[in-house]
């Protein structure tokens, strides 16, 4: 190994966080292996089944929170965020306000950020491998049992807010994670301390009161677990709730205060593509299954297969103004062969005829 066999690790780290910034990391830093703080949170929400459908957070036991037990060796994680709001939070805003639009989440829009980051943590461990020689490392980003935002917060980039989310001062929420497991010995980061105060805006704000309390989410009740994760039908009490969002929710990041210092991102990854950010729910809905496949390459979107979509969008024609257009786009898919396409069609028809029906109530 070079650097004198490791003996200067802080040239080192200074290092790889200059790499870092150079494949478009906000920034990086780097963890110890010690999350234990946040296991007993972590073990409550699941004893609570606030996980849902959500097995796989079970599956591994204790390597989420111990990440030796999942790599064995590692001693060190290297954290990095990349930012990814593709376009202002006021485009965002008229877009969710527009009933005939689909919502699509922010961090969807562009690239599968999974392969994108993965792609730049595997090009910042070549250039570690090139500087000190072979190193056990291995790449995470949202694909593993990996306590993100524990070891985020840790290494100095930002604050659990009150909706879950991981905050930082100066670029808000609108970022992904990845890490870097490593054996390598290298200094570690200090911790960011909360700053949300007493403000109560994101669980305010939530549609289907998702925040059950600060730091508490229960992802049954939560439009992203409901859009994405979930492959049952949406329960009726959320219908309504969802308005047009058709794949995952922003609301808690639009209304955060700390994101009037988001940026939009330079990444030319996370650039909208097929114009989802502006899109007509009836045209969305008319999409077959080849062109569901073909507008979602490499997009995030696609993980929820053509059915789940008709689904998302079912819903959110249903909770449209009543019009011709809306009844004769879901008419066409009331004999589809999925019986979970038709009976969110039936409910969208009926929710669309009732005039008389009560606004949502948890």
């Amino acid at each position: 190994m070079s650097l004198r066999q490791l003996g200067d690790l802080q040239q080192l780290s200074d290092l790889i966080k200059a790499w870092g910034a150079q494949l478009g990391f906000a920034h990086t830093a780097i963890s110890d292996t010690d999350i234990s703080a946040a296991e007993p949170h972590l073990n409550a929400w699941l004893a609570s089944n606030y996980h849902g459908e959500m097995d796989y957070m079970h599956r591994h036991g204790r390597k989420r929170t111990r990440p030796a037990e999942l790599v064995a060796g590692t001693i060190r994680v290297v954290t990095v965020r990349m930012d990814y709001l593709p376009q202002s939070m006021q485009a965002a805003r008229r877009a969710l306000a527009n009933s005939a639009i689909g919502y699509i989440s922010r961090y969807a829009l562009g690239r599968d950020y999974h392969k994108v980051m993965r792609r730049k943590l595997q090009q910042l461990a070549q250039r570690i491998r090139a500087e000190v020689g072979a190193f056990g490392y291995r790449a995470f980003c949202d694909s593993a049992p990996v306590m993100e935002k524990a070891l985020a917060q840790k290494s100095g980039h930002g604050w659990l807010g009150k909706h879950t989310n991981l905050l930082n001062r100066e670029s808000g929420s609108w970022f992904f994670l990845g890490e870097l497991y490593t054996d390598l010995p290298l200094p570690v980061d200090a911790a960011e301390q909360a700053h949300c105060g007493s403000c109560t805006a994101c669980i305010d704000i939530c549609p289907t009161q998702a925040i059950i309390a600060p730091y508490q989410l229960d992802a049954r009740r939560c439009i992203s677990y409901l859009t994405i994760e979930s492959r049952a039908a949406i329960p009726v009490q959320f219908r309504r709730a969802l308005g047009n969002r058709i794949f995952g929710c922003d609301d808690c990041q639009l209304v955060c205060p700390w994101n009037r210092y988001a940026k939009i991102s330079a990444h030319a990854e996370f650039a909208i593509r097929h114009q989802l950010h502006a899109a007509d729910l009836i045209q969305l809905f008319a999409w077959d299954q080849k062109q569901f496949a073909r507008c979602t390459e490499g997009s995030a979107i696609r993980r929820i297969g053509h059915i789940r979509w008709l689904r998302n969008i079912a819903v959110a024609l249903g909770n449209m103004p009543l019009s011709e257009a809306v009844v004769a786009a879901l008419r066409a898919r009331r004999h589809h062969s999925s019986e979970l396409v038709r009976e969110h069609v039936g409910w969208a028809l009926a929710n669309l005829y009732d005039s008389k029906s009560a606004p949502f109530s948890a």
